[in-house]
């Protein structure tokens, strides 16, 4: 951005500046609670807060980002919104999706003077948008589409019988295409003022600007499409190679852009980034097939998995270079699948063509004079419908490349993806820059006609670094970290616990176990933790290491309860692999659940120092100990929440990966525990229907007296650890919901929580602070001209920030690889009336209170607790799922809900403690 752009909205915008964000004489509005209820009074619903003001505590630091500045100049212009009906010649409706955007192009094409030439902005479905209007309301057109397969066929027509054994075969031969009618019926539906666009920007938003915006981001996906990209959401992905990363398993990841307009106080903006999807590796699909299943020769390639695994991906197939959908597989191998093969040259009595029956490999090979190498021992694939299968040999066959791969990566992919997609900051930046350069936004006759331009620099704006919270160690030592990080060199744990009676299981890892204890004892000493020696070590038996891992750890129990003489305070399991063992579910739950008993795993594989630090660490919490905690909330001083009785939640939903719809997804909500503290916290998970994200267990009744929901649980805690106070101030940190979703947080869960407040006090009434936190949006900051990531502390609540609401960009973290995320938080409701420094300081504190390690984390502890507790319960059900559960899936059937099986509570002596750490 030049310097000559010096109002907020760029001096070149026709725009006037916006107002400012809340009027000096208006106080904002607050929800009161106390208002004795009406007899009939409609529910107000709540919406996000709007900004009070900006932070000014830190060191000034300009940065840049990567939002590429949008001038809008035709704001008298209108959007009209057209849908958009696609039919055959038949009347059936077209269901397909890929074929709608050759189809509206040929109408484009074939009917300009009707259309008033007329730019389109089609989104590939059922809208279709212009500049001012079309000659009529309502539009119908037929066009003819040639050879349909062709490009991508995404099974909207019949295959064709090039290289394809069918009966029709030699008729097709002789027709050089296929091609096929369509009726098209384009609609008025509504208009859209681009005026809207800029109401936007002055903080009014509307369903009208945001319609406006989706027009643009519409524009966007149309200019990639027409290059050749996949689209996946607000992302594209060019057919270049160089993109490509081979991530293991015949999956290679492929990098691509985000592109999307957002409004904020700077005006509108272009916000591009570096995105990955993950796509089926092209080319022959007997390599695939030996990538994707791991084994050397096609001879070892499981058939029934390979069908499942190929089913609706596309295909070339030579050598016509035509292109397909994978149907099946056929049931036989290429020499022995026979077919009917009708004989122009020889007629029956009645005169017609005389029907023989082939193999398909002595069809390719005889009659069609195509060498065929290794194909004759395996099954053909299918290209045709059920009733009429085609078959083409396996070498004939190539994957066509950008086909999306949606199943959920192994931890090997993961983290191969992760170690090939990393970039530093500058090259990040260099690479968005040349995005913008390739993409020639420009050119796009639509974005013109809207009077777009979208500037090539990257916008500048103003961060403040907070310094880092003073933390209190052990011996009343005061600790200022450095960089976001600090260690516990020659420093005592500030709350170390004992560790009295406890033994070592090991299941099978080699490893000196002896050593192992002999150096966490000595380690332990040096924190200021008393460690015992253990009571035994007790080594699995060799007949049950190949047994099911419920066997295995049921045989354990059996062990631990025959050699020791009571139920141990803690147990060190030593488990045999790294990650994912498949012994972690059975274990955690038999000790948390059925016996109350603290339990730490490890994979010791390289133990040094450093490891067996981190190790205590988690022990010690487990234990209740505390490993640091902010000077502040020692000497209680937090702003606002030292003062008042305060209880902080962090609340999360976590989902099966992909393609697993029907396992239940697991809520899970922390809470602060022994005010002042901020540092201690509990957990409270629970199952709950699969991909919802809105937690509905917060609040559950179940008769007049009786509340079974979470909150209840976890305000009880807080009474009883925080000397019998009630919380009068509830900040709610909630992760993983979009913008669409802020006000079902607002009027759902607050909702929940506020019952189970007034169930247990009809006269109590908290004030509440909601805060949104979000890691998974494209906002990234850099230094410029520096190789460095922003410093930990850089917080940004300006230009690239809500033209009315109340958010803000945190960095509390020192990136180490590859280009920081900062984490974006939206303040949606404050009640206690926070200013925006204390507000913007607490966050930043809760970044520092996390007790797994000496590093300040991206997003705040409780979030990162319920993240934890999710994923560790989710554990239990992962082994269930094979065993007793199974039929109880979560999920919709015809027959209507599922019951959604239920987690087992923990066992009453650790479900306080922080178990998840």
């Amino acid at each position: 951005m030049d310097s000559s752009e010096t109002n907020g909205n760029g001096a070149k915008s026709d725009l006037p500046p916006p107002p400012p964000v809340i009027p000096p004489d208006i106080v904002p509005e607050r929800i009161e609670p106390e208002i004795p209820p009406q007899p009939v009074k409609k529910k107000v619903s709540r919406v996000p807060i709007a900004r009070r003001g900006l932070g000014s505590k830190g060191q000034k630091i300009p940065v840049i980002t990567n939002h590429f500045k949008v001038n809008v100049t035709n704001l008298d212009g209108q959007f009209f919104h057209y849908s958009v009906a696609l039919f055959y010649e038949d009347g059936r409706s077209v269901d397909a999706k890929g074929i709608g955007r050759k189809v509206i192009d040929k109408v484009q094409s074939t009917y300009s003077s009707e259309l008033a030439g007329k730019d389109f902005a089609y989104d590939g479905e059922k809208s279709l948008f212009t500049i001012g209007a079309l000659p009529r309301n309502k539009l119908e057109f037929t066009v003819v589409l040639e050879d349909v397969t062709s490009s991508r066929n995404h099974g909207n027509s019949s295959p064709d019988g090039h290289g394809s054994p069918n009966d029709s075969d030699r008729k097709r031969l002789r027709r050089p295409y296929q091609s096929k009618t369509f009726k098209v019926e384009i609609s008025f539906a509504a208009k859209i003022p681009m005026q809207a666009i800029a109401n936007a920007l002055r903080g009014q938003e509307s369903e009208n600007s945001q319609e406006a915006l989706r027009v643009l981001d519409i524009v966007l996906r149309q200019h990639a499409s027409k290059q050749g990209c996949l689209l996946v959401r607000q992302s594209f992905f060019h057919n270049d190679p160089r993109n490509f990363t081979d991530v293991g398993g015949g999956v290679l990841g492929c990098r691509g852009f985000h592109s999307s307009f957002r409004t904020s106080q700077g005006g509108l903006s272009l916000n591009i980034d570096v995105s990955t999807t993950m796509i089926i590796q092209p080319g022959p699909v007997v390599e695939f097939l030996m990538a994707n299943q791991k084994v050397q020769d096609p001879y070892s390639v499981d058939w029934a998995k390979a069908k499942r695994t190929l089913k609706n991906l596309r295909i070339k197939a030579s050598p016509t270079n035509m292109e397909y959908k994978i149907t099946g597989l056929s049931e036989k191998p290429c020499r022995e699948q026979l077919f009917s093969l009708k004989q122009k040259s020889r007629r029956d009595a009645d005169g017609e063509a005389e029907t023989i029956e082939v193999t398909v490999y002595d069809y390719f090979v005889n009659h069609r004079h195509i060498q065929l190498r290794f194909s004759g021992d395996f099954p053909c694939i299918n290209v045709g419908k059920p009733k009429r299968p085609t078959y083409i040999p396996l070498e004939l066959c190539e994957l066509v490349s950008l086909q999306r791969y949606t199943k959920a990566l192994t931890n090997l992919q993961r983290a191969s993806l992760v170690e090939k997609s990393r970039q530093k900051p500058q090259e990040r930046m260099r690479v968005l820059s040349d995005a913008l350069k390739l993409n020639k936004y420009d050119a796009e006759p639509m974005l013109r006609s809207c009077g777009v331009s979208i500037s090539p620099q990257f916008t500048q704006v103003e961060g403040r670094v907070l310094p880092a919270p003073r933390l209190k160690v052990g011996n009343g030592e005061d600790f200022f970290p450095r960089n976001g990080r600090w260690n516990f060199n020659n420093k005592k744990l500030v709350e170390p616990s004992k560790i009295e009676r406890w033994a070592v299981v090991n299941f099978s890892a080699r490893c000196d176990v002896r050593g192992l204890v002999r150096d966490l004892i000595k380690c332990g000493n040096m924190k200021g933790i008393r460690i015992d020696q253990p009571f035994e070590v007790i080594e699995e038996s060799h007949q049950y290491r190949r047994a099911p891992p419920v066997v295995r750890v049921e045989k354990m129990f059996e062990e631990i309860q025959s050699k020791l003489p009571g139920a141990p305070q803690f147990l060190l399991c030593l488990l045999p692999e790294r990650k994912n063992s498949d012994l972690y579910g059975p274990w955690k739950k038999k000790n948390l659940a059925e016996h109350g008993i603290v339990t730490q795993c490890i994979a010791p594989m390289k133990v040094n120092d450093q490891y067996l630090t981190n190790v205590l660490l988690k022990i010690n919490a487990k234990l209740g100990g505390l490993n640091s905690v902010l000077a502040v909330e020692h000497s209680p001083s937090i702003p606002l929440v030292s003062k008042v009785p305060t209880i902080i939640l962090g609340m999360d939903v976590s989902h099966g990966s992909p393609g697993q719809s029907d396992i239940p997804s697991i809520a899970a909500v922390v809470s602060s525990r022994q005010w002042p503290l901020i540092s201690r916290y509990r957990a409270s998970v629970r199952t709950q229907s699969p991909k919802v994200e809105m937690i509905d267990n917060l609040f559950k009744k179940v008769s007049d007296k009786v509340d079974e929901g979470i909150i209840r649980e976890l305000l009880l805690d807080f009474y009883v650890s925080s000397g019998k106070r009630k919380p009068e101030q509830i900040i709610i940190f909630r992760d993983g919901v979009s913008e669409s979703q802020f006000n079902q947080v607002l009027n759902i869960e607050l909702d929940q929580i506020i019952e189970a407040c007034k169930f247990l006090d009809e006269k109590w009434s908290p004030k509440f602070v909601v805060i949104v936190a979000q890691k998974n949006h494209h906002t990234k900051f850099f230094q410029s001209g520096s190789p460095d990531n922003v410093p930990p502390g850089t917080i940004i609540d300006n230009k690239v920030c809500h033209p009315r609401n109340n958010d803000f960009y945190l960095c509390a973290h020192a990136g180490m690889i590859g280009t920081t995320r900062p984490t974006h938080y939206h303040v949606l409701m404050d009640e206690v009336g926070f200013s925006a420094d204390d507000l913007q300081e607490l966050v930043h504190s809760l970044s520092y209170v996390y007790q797994r390690s000496t590093t300040a984390i991206s997003v705040v502890a409780p979030v990162c607790y319920a993240h934890l507790a999710a994923s560790q319960m989710g554990q239990f059900m992962k082994f269930e799922d094979a065993s007793e559960t199974s039929s109880s899936q979560g999920g919709l059937t015809s027959a209507g809900p599922v019951a959604v099986p239920q987690l087992p509570r923990l066992d009453e002596k650790v479900c306080n403690s922080m178990f998840f750490c």
